[in-house]
């Protein structure tokens, strides 16, 4: 049986892209996601299992805004595969509108922080409580295994610390994800669950295509010190070596996906 993912906007984007990796690494994937279940993309997906072979893809039509949806979304997994290894909270969205910090409306706050932030906060509630189940039903003496029992990688943004006060409803649910990340990891340590945050920079997808001219320039200007865009297969990798066991001793930790542009220059 293989370990089996959980990637939230997993049919698009940065979210695409952690899905297409961890089918190649050997995971089965279920996907959350809003719009119609894309049967071409599935269709090629379910061939991308390692070396070309065959992968297991499940997608549950929900939003990560609607509690209701996460119980549908888990228990989806649960009854295909009989476990959860990995949560990849990575679903999110822009202001529909960038307004100025002065004019932006209570709707937009809404809207964002109900997908960016209340929606994860309250799926890894979900889905650690059935880790938990499944270690214990397991009947394993977990005592001195050092491997973590489960694994939860929050996707935020370099928003949650670099200020856009076009955009403050965005940064505000980054940032809110940044301490849910903290929380979490600290609440789940003693249960033998690890949790990571994943920071993009500047990310090639559809959410920045309107923003490209603006980006280009910032970047070629020194905006970060690798004067390029970022990939999705970049955060991709990211994930996959959080997911890979391979740091058991660490939680809490903030992954930097950003050409370095966090770092503080003169």
């Amino acid at each position: 049986m293989p370990k089996v993912a959980l990637v939230t906007g997993g049919n698009r984007g940065i979210g695409l892209g952690i899905t297409r990796r961890l089918l190649t690494d050997g995971y089965a994937v279920a996907i959350l996601a809003t719009r119609d279940e894309p049967t071409e993309l599935l269709d090629e997906l379910r061939g991308a299992g390692p070396d070309g072979a065959p992968a297991q893809v499940l997608y549950v039509q929900g939003s990560v805004a609607e509690l209701a949806d996460h119980d549908r979304y888990v228990t989806a997994a649960l009854e295909a595969w009989g476990r959860i290894d990995l949560l990849v909270n990575n679903a999110g969205v822009a202001p529909s509108v960038r307004a100025d910090l002065l004019e932006a409306g209570a709707e937009s706050f809404d809207r964002v922080l109900g997908i960016n932030l209340r929606g994860p906060y309250f799926l890894t509630q979900r889905v650690a409580n059935a880790m938990i189940a499944q270690r214990d039903a397991s009947g394993e003496d977990l005592s001195a295994n050092e491997s973590p029992v489960g694994t939860i990688v929050n996707v935020s943004s370099i928003s949650a610390t670099t200020v856009s006060t076009n955009r403050g409803e965005y940064c505000v649910s980054k940032a809110g994800v940044s301490m849910g990340t903290q929380l979490f990891a600290a609440r789940l340590a003693p249960e033998g669950i690890v949790v990571y945050e994943v920071r993009p920079g500047v990310i090639a997808t559809d959410m920045t295509a309107g923003v490209t001219e603006k980006y280009d320039k910032l970047l070629a200007d020194g905006l970060a010190p690798n004067p390029r865009w970022g990939r999705p297969s970049d955060v991709a990798g990211a994930v996959a070596i959080l997911a890979s066991g391979q740091t058991p001793y660490s939680t809490g930790e903030v992954f930097h996906v950003d050409g370095g542009m966090h770092i503080p220059r003169l």
